[in-house]
């Protein structure tokens, strides 16, 4: 079983930073790639940010230009560097993993053309990030 533990989030102004770790149990980069999720409150989780096993990375356009995610193979690590934060920004972030290619389905509710489903087999527990204006 694989654990996904995050830290990071809180409090910022609009424009200003954080940054989202995700420390995984064990050395899952080189078999599974990875993600960030969103859920603003009363709203459904969307994937914003994803990282493929060998290091390629998408971005939903909501975020596209103001985040960046990165890994650490060495330390388990993953990262979401939020730059630029906006007041819409404010919810809960989650990192994710899965087995294999394709994270960026999750960019597209999971599914794509051709009958592609990306699911999620590992969550992290979410950080709180609250922008005010």
């Amino acid at each position: 079983q694989v654990q996904l533990v995050q830290s990071g989030g809180g409090s910022v102004q609009a424009g200003g930073s954080l940054r989202l770790s995700c420390v995984a149990s064990t050395d899952i980069f080189s078999r599974y790639c990875m993600g960030w999720f969103y859920q603003a409150p009363g709203k459904e989780r969307e994937g914003v940010a994803t990282i493929e096993n060998d290091g390629s990375t998408r971005y939903s356009d909501s975020v596209k230009g103001r985040f960046t995610i990165s890994k650490d193979n060495n330390n388990n690590t993953l990262y979401l560097q939020m730059n630029s934060l906006k007041p819409e920004d404010t919810g809960m972030y989650y990192c994710a993993a899965d087995l294999g290619p394709n994270c960026w389905a999750w960019l597209y509710g999971g599914r794509w053309r051709g009958g592609l489903e990306k699911s999620v087999a590992y969550w992290g527990k979410g950080s709180l990030v609250t922008i005010s204006s």
